[in-house]
């Protein structure tokens, strides 16, 4: 069975989409499937095709311009055999890639992945309608997200908030004193909401409490949030964008994260989550998903610094949450994702 992936970026390119397409190949791989992937490419240092892990990888060179979807769809006129040899076709929120495909291919079984929004933009009619479209022309979807439903008012075939590899050796760290280690992963970009963060550590500062901070991620922000902290005095640490995090969210006394993935894998870290929005579709993201009141979710610097010092004031009810969240993200692992695609696809596991 030939599965091809349409995806804009992917590894080792850093970020949720990316991972999501990577995890769930490599399962699809163990299950028998023959796996290509079809992404942009945008690090000259990598070969425009190559084999990975059995991926078989293909990236389109193209232009970030107006012309962009017209070289998108000559490159795939081009490598039209991708098309025809595969047995299923999953865009992953780049349906567009296919559009004019799947006219030619009528019968070709193809599904679509939703996975976020347009960074800090509400959706406007173009996003909704191309959303519908996708919706539409597909025999079913995958929305990351119960936010989709409202937003979008996209119908989802399975509904999910992303994966991770199980921990079972995690320990929760019991928090002591007045100063404290805290981990930010994301992009440092107004939509993350990393400058909420900043000022509320400043708040907390003024209240006898001290967070040292460790940014995973890197953005437009950087020399601001550098600038910001040095002027209030804020130990901070830039990691940047990395492919293992693990040893920075469990050393970590609690996790400032507002996307799924990196919420879950704190969860999974046994950690606390403190989210942030600053838009409607953003609140949305975050108190429609069923974890929403196992964490913090604020929309300002006061709020958050306030929730903070709630929850340090009362560690018994991290721990509480912690413990929930922990036995919720055990059943939330790329393995039993893929048997979701599967069900998604209309197959069952075993068919080698």
């Amino acid at each position: 069975m030939r599965v091809l992936f349409l995806t804009r970026l992917f590894y080792p390119h850093i970020g949720g989409v990316e991972k999501h397409v990577y995890e769930i190949s490599k399962e699809l791989i163990n299950r028998g499937y023959k796996i290509t992937i079809i992404a942009e490419h945008h690090d000259r240092q990598i070969a425009q095709h190559q084999n990975y892990e059995k991926m078989d990888v293909y990236r389109i060179p193209v232009k970030q311009n107006w012309f962009k979807k017209v070289q998108i769809w000559w490159w795939l006129l081009r490598h039209i055999k991708l098309l025809r040899e595969a047995d299923i076709v999953h865009c992953h929120d780049v349906f567009y890639w296919y559009l004019p495909f799947r006219f030619l291919f009528p019968t070709k079984k193809v599904y679509t992945t939703f996975h976020g929004y347009e960074g800090n933009m509400i959706p406007q009619r173009k996003a909704i309608l191309m959303h519908k479209t996708a919706e539409t022309l597909s025999l079913g979807n995958i929305c990351v997200g119960d936010y989709l439903k409202k937003w979008y008012g996209t119908k989802p075939t399975l509904l999910t908030y992303g994966a991770i590899t199980f921990d079972k050796k995690a320990t929760m760290r019991h928090l002591k004193g007045d100063t404290f280690h805290a981990t930010f992963l994301g992009r440092l970009e107004e939509e993350t909401g990393i400058m909420i963060y900043l000022r509320a550590i400043r708040i907390l500062k003024q209240h006898g409490i001290t967070v040292h901070l460790t940014v995973l991620g890197d953005g437009s922000l950087r020399d601001v949030c550098e600038d910001f902290s040095t002027k209030n005095n804020i130990d901070i640490v830039y990691k940047g964008f990395l492919h293992q995090t693990k040893q920075y969210i469990s050393s970590a006394d609690f996790l400032f994260a507002s996307r799924y993935l990196s919420i879950l894998e704190s969860f999974n870290q046994k950690r606390f989550v403190f989210a942030v929005y600053n838009n409607p579709i953003k609140e949305d993201y975050l108190r429609l998903a069923p974890f929403a009141n196992e964490i913090s979710i604020q929309k300002d610097e006061f709020s958050l610094a306030s929730e903070i010092q709630f929850y340090l004031q009362n560690r018994h009810l991290l721990v509480e949450k912690i413990t929930k969240n922990y036995k919720w993200v055990e059943n939330q692992t790329w393995d039993e994702l893929v048997d979701q695609y599967e069900k998604v696809w209309g197959r069952r596991r075993a068919f080698m």
